[in-house]
């Protein structure tokens, strides 16, 4: 039974993932997307074609795009709180030179500089109970990835302050992949019930944000079995050189046969780098394929080299440039804090009076 209300939730979000997606060509205005990452190294292949391409696509509609640096969720389930400060400015680096261009659309941000947003944790955490929190399946495996034999409570109460990260700005869109799915539910459960709670007989504060499902399909790793991780040693991060990107490229398993063809169910190896080919190229991975033929792993492996470093030259020459101005960061961040700050403190004005504390 659970199973089933799973897949008929994930139907209904895909349902309306895709009416987002017809309607904010059309009215751009209607919406503001909250989206980020965390601090915990650089960027690779993965996050471009899964997230980064299509932030700068809705910026340049002229979606108002709030960009979370997550720095606080580091501290949950990771010792590496050393690395922060440069894992920051190196996303922001990614960012830009990606093609995302702060404005007054386009927003910036580490969300341990907007201490007004962090000021709704307390409330939220008001409306749910640990029961939920302890049920929620992106957590669980979370805890399960990071390895922990003691769960610190800020892993419990992690979708609690992803909520707090929507809503202080009112997102009503979050782009994710269907893993993520729990937490913009949470977000949602904690918007109805705010509003239910404290605005009977007004206007709502919060939007109950919707999920805009990523298109691209999973990147794997080069492995070919897992997902494209920096820890797992199977990505290519985006500040490699291309001479890096070949000797990566070289060393990404295949399979025996020489003929090659477009099957992901039976070999998920040579079919994850048609895939990023065809990401690369636009063209149909089954063409790739065929093209390639009995040209074999060699070829399939050149072909990709040439497809991935052509696509992010323009990146990595951006990339260069900014490396070089470390204080053009650094301002962005401090901008872009001090316009979510604004943001941050309207929303908790409206807060405070609705829960009657305004003193």
């Amino acid at each position: 039974m659970a199973e089933m209300e799973h897949i008929s939730s994930y139907e209904t979000a895909v349902k309306i993932s895709k009416k987002i997606e017809d309607d904010i060509v059309k009215n751009p205005s209607k919406y503001r997307v909250l989206t980020g990452d965390r601090p915990t190294g650089r960027l690779h292949i993965g996050h471009y074609f899964g997230s980064l391409e299509n932030r700068v696509r809705l910026s340049k509609l002229g979606v108002s795009t709030m960009i979370l640096i997550a720095d606080y969720q580091v501290l949950i389930d990771r010792d590496a709180y050393q690395e922060i400060n440069q894992n920051t400015k190196q996303l922001v680096i990614d960012y830009l030179a990606a093609g995302i261009e702060p404005s007054e659309n386009v927003i910036i941000f580490p969300h341990s500089y907007v201490p007004e947003a962090n000021q709704l944790m307390v409330p939220f955490l008001t409306l749910v109970s640990n029961a939920e929190l302890s049920r929620n399946p992106t957590v669980k495996e979370e805890i399960q990835a990071a390895g922990l034999k003691s769960i610190n409570a800020g892993m419990y109460t992690y979708p609690v302050h992803q909520a707090v990260d929507i809503l202080f700005c009112k997102g009503n869109v979050v782009p994710v992949g269907k893993d993520q799915l729990p937490h913009i539910e949470m977000a949602r459960t904690i918007a109805r019930r705010f509003n239910e709670k404290f605005c009977a007989g007004r206007t709502p504060i919060f939007p109950e944000p919707q999920a805009l499902l990523s298109k691209t399909p999973s990147i794997m790793g080069l492995d070919g079995t897992q997902k494209m991780s920096k820890s797992r040693g199977n990505a290519i991060m985006l500040c490699a050189t291309e001479d890096e990107t070949a000797a990566l490229i070289k060393k990404a398993k295949t399979d025996a046969d020489r003929h090659i063809t477009y099957d992901p169910i039976n070999r998920p190896e040579v079919a994850n780098l048609l895939t990023l080919i065809s990401l690369c190229t636009n063209e149909e991975p089954q063409k790739i394929a065929e093209h390639i033929g009995d040209g074999g792993g060699g070829m399939l492996k050149k072909m990709l080299t040439e497809a991935l470093n052509e696509k992010l030259r323009p990146l990595r020459t951006r990339r260069t440039e900014l490396e070089k101005n470390p204080e053009y960061i650094r301002q962005i961040l401090l901008d872009g804090s001090q316009r979510a700050r604004e943001i941050a403190a309207k929303t908790l004005v409206e807060v405070r009076t609705a829960m009657n504390t305004v003193i």
